[in-house]
């Protein structure tokens, strides 16, 4: 589900949306009249100085139905008390935080820090929360945008002597066009100024689509390398894409609601999922005695469990006590019926088990070419294996990642063994 879908799918009712950054910090809290019309008009194609900064670091908005304005009100302080987020506390007390200043009224504009924002006709976006990872974007963007640096004072008309820019590191390291020497036209420099707009307002479609575009006319003229250079950038900013989720809190459980959103932000991070996990599938097999094999699989949307979802397996194709093959059975079984009936697939799979167990469930899903995030989480240590690396990951066991991991792979290992004691009794009722 995109973004602007997720955004339709909001109520237009009173209440409260917290938005949180990719770690899963509430980075700002406001109250609506209108949950779906508020939160649209973050998302216009001319947003306000003050929420650029927000928009650009959004991943995530919860939000909590209220009965009315006054009462949305209310849980608002509440929340912006308890929690302390920091564009609330930035715009409360008017502090000095940093911007982007684009010169757009030079024939070769610059971009630059500033913790100024003036009406002098040029381009500003911000505030940024920390001049650290601003300073680390604007080096990252250089690289890929590549304008010019320097302090010159130049236009069109009078460039500078080339005995003073002939030497210039940036031109000749491929970061500046150079437009000091004539290498590139104000309008081909302002061309490229317009991507850096683009992506600083987030429209990275529209920036894909102009840089696809461009291209397909250098593969037509030839010219490989700037091919090869825009497809690197089309692969860059389509990891800066990531959609915003959004999900309802419920007023009465509001503190253990907003835990649980942390909880899965933590776990993408712990983990290195490229989303949010808010559908977590767990699959578990149950052998008793060398009968009535069976495999289980349960589901846990938001954290919490979704019994309607569970599914239960009779073994087929695996006689004998391969639980490796009977797991890779369930799964491929699992995800070949999701891919036939078009069905959405899970953020994460959990096995319960070791690396034995886990290299089964990965061989499985490669034979369906499916390229989703799989661990293992074994009982004795509680150690949690991940394809590709080496050693085990330990987590605290007070950390709320662990326990949501440790309540799917129990309950699917719960809902395996009754299963299983299940079938055993129907098969000695069949005997007696």
């Amino acid at each position: 589900m995109d973004c602007t879908e997720q955004r339709n799918r909001l109520p237009r009712t009173p209440g409260v949306y917290l938005m949180r950054d990719t770690a899963g910090t509430i980075i700002y809290i406001g109250k609506a009249n209108n949950l779906k019309a508020r939160v649209a008009s973050y998302f216009r194609t001319d947003p306000s100085f003050k929420t650029v900064g927000i928009i650009a670091a959004l991943r995530h908005i919860d939000y909590v139905l209220c009965a009315s304005e006054r009462e949305a009100l209310i849980v608002e302080r509440q929340l912006i008390n308890r929690y302390q987020p920091f564009y609330n506390a930035m715009w409360k007390d008017d502090k000095s935080y940093p911007y982007l200043k684009i010169t757009v009224r030079e024939d070769f504009p610059r971009i630059m820090l500033t913790r100024r924002k003036i009406d002098d006709g040029n381009q500003y976006f911000g505030p940024f929360p920390e001049v650290q990872k601003m300073k680390q974007l604007l080096y990252w963007m250089q690289k890929i945008f590549k304008w010019r640096p320097c302090k010159l004072s130049f236009d069109a008309t009078h460039l500078p002597p080339l005995r003073t820019v002939k030497s210039c590191l940036y031109f000749h390291t491929n970061r500046c066009p150079g437009p000091c020497r004539g290498a590139v036209t104000a309008e081909e420099y302002k061309k490229s100024l317009r991507f850096i707009q683009l992506f600083l307002k987030r429209d990275y479609l529209k920036l894909e689509s102009l840089w696809h575009k461009e291209m397909q006319e250098a593969s037509r003229g030839l010219d490989f390398e700037k091919a090869a250079e825009l497809r690197d950038r089309i692969s860059a900013v389509r990891h800066m894409d990531q959609p915003v989720t959004m999900r309802e809190v419920k007023n009465e459980d509001l503190v253990d609601s907003l835990d649980m959103s942390r909880c899965l932000e933590q776990m993408r991070e712990e983990l290195s999922l490229p989303r949010l996990p808010v559908v977590i599938e767990g699959f578990d097999i149950s052998l008793l005695a060398g009968t009535a094999a069976v495999g289980s699989m349960v589901l846990f949307h938001n954290g919490k469990q979704s019994p309607d979802r569970y599914r239960r397996y009779k073994i087929k194709t695996v006689s004998g006590t391969d639980d490796y093959a009977m797991l890779a059975e369930v799964v491929t079984r699992r995800y070949r019926r999701l891919m036939r009936e078009k069905l959405p697939l899970p953020d994460l799979i959990l096995i319960d088990g070791g690396k034995g167990q886990l290299a089964a469930a990965v061989a499985a899903l490669n034979q369906l070419q499916l390229s989703l995030p799989v661990i293992s989480l074994a009982k004795q240590q509680e150690e949690i294996f991940i394809p590709g690396r080496a050693a085990a990951l330990l987590l605290p066991r007070r950390s709320p990642v662990l326990r949501l991991l440790q309540s799917v792979r129990d309950e699917s290992h719960r809902f395996a063994l009754a299963y299983h004691r299940t079938l055993r009794k129907r098969a000695m009722h069949h005997v007696n």
